[in-house]
C-alpha cells in the first residue's frame, strides 16, 4: 500500500516537515509495511522555502548576510536556487513579523527580502518565485523594490525613508535603475485575495495584525493609494494586497503575476505525480474551517486528491463541524479530540500526531 503524507504547518506548534514525520512514525507503528512517501507542503507563507528544498535535492541554499531587516537591523536572507535556474524566496525570511522586537507598522519595510532577490539575480537566477506570507510591513513592497533600484523622492526631490507610513509623502518614482526582470519572470506566491486598497485591502484587513492603529491604518491607505498612482498597474486585482502589498508592488514595476501559493507548492513539488499511484493521501493543518478549502494546502491536496480518485484524511488541530461534513473527506481526525483538549493538543503536537498517524493506519480498511 502507498499513502502520500501531505500536510501544511500546525502554526505555532510544529512544522509540515515535523508534522509528517509524525503521521508517518504512527503510521508504520501499525502498518511498516507499507510504502510512505512524505511531502510537507507550503502556501507560499511559513515553510514554502523548506518544503521546495526538502523535495528538490538539487537545490542549492544561498545565506544573505548584512540584510536589511523590517525594522532596519541585519538579518541573513536566503534563496534557494533550483537546477532549472528557479530561484526561491521567502519574504518571511528577511522580512517576517518575528523579526521586529516591536510592532512598527508605519516604519517596517520590505528591503532584506529585495536584496535577498537581488542577491539571487547575481548568482544567475533565471526565473524568481516569492512566497510572501508572513511580512511585517504594510509599505507596497516599496523597500523591496528600493533595493532593486526603484527610487522615490518627495516633493523637494530628497528619498523618502523606508517604511509604509512616508509614502503618502512621494512625488515621484524613477524606474531608471530598476533591475530588470529575470528572463523566466516572477511568480507571487500567496493564501489570500485581498486587493491593496480599500476595506478588505492590505491596511485595513492586515494593518491590525501588524500593530496599526486606526489612525496609522488611515495613514497606511492613503500611502498605498499614492503609490499605486505613481506605479499604475491594477491595486484591485486579487491578490495584490497580499503581504502589506509587496504582491501589488512587484506586479506593478515588475510585471509579476499572483498565483495560488498551495497550487504552485504542489506543482513544484511534483503531488500530481505522487498521487497517481496512491491509495490513500493524508494532509493537515491546524485549524480545518471554511477557508481550508479556499486557497489553503488542505483544499489543494482535495482538490487533486479527487481528480485522481485517492481517499482523503485529514488531520486537524481543531475543526468546525460544518465544515466537515461539506468536504469529501474519507476520515477527519483532530488532535483536539485525540488529546482530550485543545490546550493539550498544541502543548505536544508531535505525540498526538503520531496517535493520529496509527489511528488512521489501523482504520484504512473501514475507509478506503
Amino acid at each position: 500500500m502507498r499513502v502520500v503524507i501531505a500536510p501544511d504547518s500546525f502554526k505555532g506548534t510544529v512544522t509540515a516537515a515535523e508534522a509528517a514525520e509524525a503521521l508517518a512514525e504512527g503510521w508504520r507503528r501499525i502498518r511498516p509495511q507499507d510504502t510512505l512517501r512524505l511531502l510537507p507542503l507550503a502556501d507560499g507563507g511559513e515553510g514554502t522555502l523548506a518544503a521546495v528544498l526538502r523535495a528538490s535535492p538539487g537545490a542549492r541554499t544561498h545565506a544573505v548576510p548584512g540584510c536589511t531587516g523590517p525594522d532596519g537591523r541585519p538579518v541573513t536572507g536566503c534563496f534557494a536556487l533550483l537546477p532549472d535556474g528557479t530561484a526561491v524566496v521567502e519574504l518571511a525570511t528577511a522580512s517576517g513579523l518575528p523579526l521586529l522586537s516591536a510592532p512598527d507598522p508605519l516604519g517596517a519595510t520590505t528591503r532584506g527580502t529585495g536584496e535577498t532577490i537581488a542577491a539571487a539575480l547575481d548568482h544567475g537566477a533565471e526565473r524568481l518565485v516569492v512566497g510572501v506570507g508572513g511580512s511585517a510591513s504594510t509599505d507596497g513592497g516599496a523597500g523591496l523594490l528600493r533595493a532593486l533600484g526603484l527610487e522615490l523622492y518627495d516633493g523637494k526631490g530628497r528619498p523618502l525613508p523606508d517604511g509604509g507610513g512616508t509614502l503618502a509623502g512621494a512625488a515621484s518614482a524613477d524606474r531608471s535603475r530598476l533591475r530588470p526582470v529575470p528572463p523566466g519572470g516572477v511568480q507571487v506566491l500567496t493564501d489570500v485575495v485581498n486587493p491593496l486598497l480599500g476595506p478588505d485591502g492590505a491596511a485595513a484587513v492586515y494593518g491590525p495584525q501588524k500593530g496599526a492603529d486606526a489612525k496609522q491604518i488611515a495613514v497606511l491607505e492613503r500611502s498605498l493609494a499614492r503609490l499605486a498612482d505613481l506605479l499604475g498597474g491594477d491595486p484591485s486585482a486579487p491578490g495584490a494586497g497580499a503581504a502589506g502589498g509587496t504582491a501589488y508592488g512587484l506586479c506593478a514595476a515588475w510585471g509579476a503575476e499572483v498565483v495560488p501559493g498551495a497550487a504552485a507548492v504542489a506543482e513544484l513539488l511534483g503531488l500530481g505525480e505522487e498521487l497517481a499511484s496512491a491509495d490513500l493521501v493524508i494532509s493537515g493543518e491546524g485549524r480545518f474551517d471554511a477557508t481550508s478549502l479556499q486557497g489553503k494546502v488542505v483544499g489543494e491536496v482535495s482538490r487533486r486528491a479527487g481528480a485522481a480518485g485517492v481517499p482523503l484524511a485529514v488531520v486537524a488541530g481543531t475543526a468546525a463541524s460544518d465544515v466537515a461534513q461539506s468536504a469529501d473527506l474519507a476520515v477527519l481526525l483532530t488532535l483536539s479530540q485525540i488529546a482530550g483538549s485543545p490546550e493539550r493538543a498544541r502543548v505536544e503536537a508531535a505525540r498526538w500526531l503520531r496517535e493520529a498517524g496509527a489511528g488512521l493506519a489501523a482504520g484504512f480498511r473501514g475507509f478506503s
